[in-house]
């Protein structure tokens, strides 16, 4: 029964250090899963997946790799909560249960169904309720699902957002309309959803939310409000084609197709819908929109005069609505699809089927990612033949030759992808290959072949030849490359050399310059759907009154300029010397050119003054003081601190104080700019009752305590007033380290060792003993115990070390009850 007893209570003990060890990991959660505290919730899921492949417990036979899954796991769950994640930012807290955290209760939203007498049967209450049948609790979302589903994916399609409340009367005559839109708009692509305002006020609030009912419309990340007085269906449709960006489809006339189509050097594909109803309908938009990152859309009306010979020669149907998907090849589509009413799932598939070029280029890791994902089995590989080439004209050609190659062969995309890189602009990429066994000395014009086995692990080959436009050499190159793809294809056999190559550049980012602009029309649009204009006017009054006086000054100035150089041109006409220039005499130039020197000379002796003024500023500015710890600045030093401040204090006494305290200012000196900081000595010996006092609050039980002052010379103490509590260095007996062997054999009363405190109650040195005639360290490395001889002007040693664990947050820390008064 004891053993059973002792085997749970162990059992009980890892367990809670187990926990401990987690909580302690998750201090971080931004540096557990490797990104900036300003990463998007897509930048989060991205090293979130990829830290789950790398640590999955199935994958890595690592020690401590399931603790570090679960790590990652902790601190996804916690960036993935907008609460906690905007709690953590705030205030640094993740003890978050979330069993225990108040969520939404939308069991209590009734459809509006009222009696107009059941105010007098109910209470004096009146309601007006929505059931799970309205259509608004079919759609109420949470904040969280706003922050984490709605945002990342308003990147492929709008959404229109309703707010709503119970005690809201105009809801109940908007639900209709709604019910409308959902049966509309939903169909075609546009997302929806509800917040009940009373249960989510923070998110109503950050999105200026400020009467009901309220709509916005969220596209690429940012809300955009409503502001028409009217809700109606058809401001609601007008509203939504607004939300969309610039030029999603391009109006194509006849003499601009063949520009619109023969702009796939910007690495997209063309599409163009053949339409009657001008502008484009909304599922028009809703794809162009859903499809921008791989295709460019164009719009052409029918009936407009000029594209009659363009219908004919695509064979377009003039009384259907039609879409032609153009890869490199415009001479014809590579797929055509004509309806009465163009089905959004039917062109979505037909996108989806044709969104990449016959030879697209690698310009980022998200194409890459698409073109060439990962697969580790052998007989699933996924094969990747990359064209290596400059971006120049001169070798067009071989990419021409690349495309020929590629549309008269039969390889499965499944199986087989083709694709081009520039050198130049992916060289990290490039060199990767290039510089590892099997690689041409140029790799210009090769062409490597790829297998993906994991996300920065890749198997490759060179082809020996270079990819050639003259036709026998060339006959050559396709053929060798058949047969190498023929033999990867129908065997299991790996490509021979193996690589960890580096993620792509992203060619098609913005610059600086784009950036700012779209910043600023994206403020333009910010102000323009939350100022109103009784705010803008003198807003920009005061604007146009500082632009034109900028505009008159600079007119004034032009026109004195301009005046003078008119009296020096007349002067010089007149044969006189202009007023001011070289009209002085030679006595009168020396006297000017003394008075130069002498204000030179006034200005350099100035500047080295206020030169030794700052740098005197600064020493004093930075000064450390070392005050000492009595009853006089005992209040100043650790009962009256503020929140957040901490004095160290070294414990002295009159023998020690002239060895010390050098070799502690030298090492508290680089923490001296640390305004939260201060320092402080302690004559042990005067104030022995007031240390012995704070030891004991720690023991949790009164007895006793001998403490030998000689023992306690060179301790250094943390003490932060606010919070009652402190940490402890001790050079005679280091503090264990938590999770190590000593750490359980330190503990005797409370979690509290009796020796670490600084005093011992086994053994006590007497009071006359002296400290330079050394004491006894034990320490424990392994097992093995030594015993080291430790002098006074060794005790602070290892304060450094200490010091750093305690701004880390890692030392042991003692809370009180109360500052003891008996200070002298």
């Amino acid at each position: 029964m004891h053993d059973l007893k002792f085997q749970c209570s162990n059992e009980f003990l890892i367990f809670i250090i187990s926990i401990i060890l987690v909580v302690q990991g998750l201090r971080d959660p931004y540096k557990t899963l490797g990104v900036k505290s300003s990463a998007s919730v897509q930048e989060i899921k991205q090293a979130y997946k990829r830290l789950v492949r790398q640590w999955h417990p199935d994958k890595n036979e690592e020690p401590g790799t399931e603790s570090r899954f679960i790590e990652i796991n902790k601190a996804y769950e916690l960036l993935m909560d907008p609460e906690r994640k905007q709690l953590f930012d705030r205030q640094g807290t993740i003890e978050d249960i979330p069993n225990f955290r108040r969520r939404p209760d939308y069991s209590q939203i009734h459809r509006f169904e009222f009696d107009p007498f059941d105010s007098f049967f109910n209470h004096g209450e009146f309601k007006f309720t929505f059931d799970e049948g309205s259509i608004y609790h079919k759609y109420t979302i949470t904040s969280r699902a706003y922050e984490n589903h709605i945002i990342p994916a308003s990147t492929i399609r709008p959404y229109l957002i309703f707010f709503y409340d119970q005690l809201c009367a105009p809801c109940i005559h908007t639900e209709p309309i709604w019910q409308k839109i959902a049966s509309e708009l939903e169909p075609i692509g546009v997302g929806l959803a509800a917040i009940h305002m009373q249960n989510e006020p923070a998110l109503a609030k950050k999105l200026g939310v400020n009467s009901l009912p309220y709509l916005i419309g969220v596209i690429d990340g940012r809300h955009i409000h409503y502001k028409n007085d009217l809700l109606s269906f058809r401001k609601i449709i007008e509203f939504t084609r607004k939300l969309f960006p610039y030029k999603t489809v391009v109006n194509v006339k006849d003499n601009s197709l063949e520009k619109f189509l023969n702009g796939w050097s910007d690495n997209k594909v063309r599409a163009l819908f053949f339409s009657q109803v001008e502008p484009p309908r909304l599922r028009y938009l809703l794809l162009a929109y859903q499809y921008n990152t791989h295709a460019s859309f164009g719009f052409i009306k029918l009936g407009s005069p000029g594209i009659d010979e363009t219908c004919r020669h695509y064979g377009v149907n003039k009384q259907m609505d039609s879409l032609l998907v153009f890869n490199e090849n415009v001479t014809s589509p590579v797929a055509t699809l004509s309806m009465g009413e163009l089905a959004p799932q039917t062109m979505r598939d037909v996108l989806e089927a044709n969104k990449f070029l016959l030879l697209p280029r690698l310009s980022s890791q998200h194409l890459f990612d698409q073109l060439c994902p990962p697969e580790a089995a052998k007989s699933r590989k996924q094969l990747c033949v990359i064209l290596i080439t400059q971006n120049t004209q001169t070798h067009d050609p071989y990419r021409a030759v690349m495309r020929d190659f590629i549309q008269y062969s039969t390889y499965p995309r499944e199986k087989v992808r083709f694709m081009f890189i520039f050198k130049e602009k992916q060289e990290e990429f490039v060199n990767a290959l290039s510089t590892g066994e099997g690689a041409p000395e140029k790799p210009d014009l090769h062409v490597v072949i790829l297998w993906r086995q994991e996300f920065d692990k890749v198997r490759y080959q060179w082809l020996e030849a270079k990819w050639s436009i003259k036709p026998d050499a060339m006959n050559n190159t396709k053929k060798k490359l058949e047969e190498n793809l023929q033999q990867l294809i129908q065997t299991t056999e790996g490509l021979p050399y193996h690589a960890k190559v580096a993620s792509l550049s992203d060619e098609q980012a913005r610059g600086l310059f784009s950036r700012i602009v779209n910043r600023l029309i994206i403020m333009g649009d910010v102000l323009r759907d939350n100022i109103s204009r009784q705010e803008v006017l003198p807003a920009i009054s005061v604007v146009l009154s500082v632009a034109f006086i900028i505009i008159v000054g600079y007119v004034m100035s032009y026109l004195v300029q301009l005046e003078e150089q008119n009296i020096q041109e007349k002067y010089r006409r007149e044969g006189k010397q202009p007023p001011g220039v070289c009209g002085k005499s030679r006595k009168q130039r020396n006297l000017d050119l003394l008075r130069t020197i002498e204000k030179k000379t006034c200005n350099k002796l100035y500047t080295n003054h206020v030169k030794q003024c700052a740098a005197s500023y600064t020493r004093e500015e930075h000064k450390l003081n070392i005050h000492e710890l009595r009853g006089e600045t005992y209040n100043g030093l650790v009962r009256l601190l503020k929140p957040g401040f901490r004095t160290i204090v070294l414990l002295v006494d009159k023998e020690s104080k002239s060895k010390l305290l050098p070799k502690f200012y030298k090492i508290v000196y680089p923490y001296r700019k640390n305004k939260s900081l201060m320092f402080a000595f302690l004559m042990v010996e005067k104030n022995l009752d007031w240390y012995r006092r704070i030891l004991l609050q720690t023991l949790g039980e009164s007895r006793e305590l001998n403490i030998n002052p000689k023992n306690c010379i060179g301790t250094v103490l943390s003490l932060n007033g606010h919070r009652k509590y402190f940490c402890v260095y001790h050079a005679k007996h280091a503090e264990p380290r938590k999770g190590h062997s000593s750490f359980k054999q330190s503990k005797k009363v409370d979690g509290i060792s009796g020796d670490f405190m600084g005093f011992e109650e086994s053994y006590s040195e007497s009071e006359s003993s002296d400290i330079e005639a050394g004491g006894f360290l034990k320490r424990e490395d392994d097992d093995v115990e030594s015993y080291n001889i430790l002098f006074q002007e060794h005790l602070l040693d290892r304060l450094s070390n200490w010091l750093d664990r305690l701004f880390e947050g890692t030392t042991q820390r003692y809370y009180i009850q109360y500052w003891p008064e008996n200070m002298k």
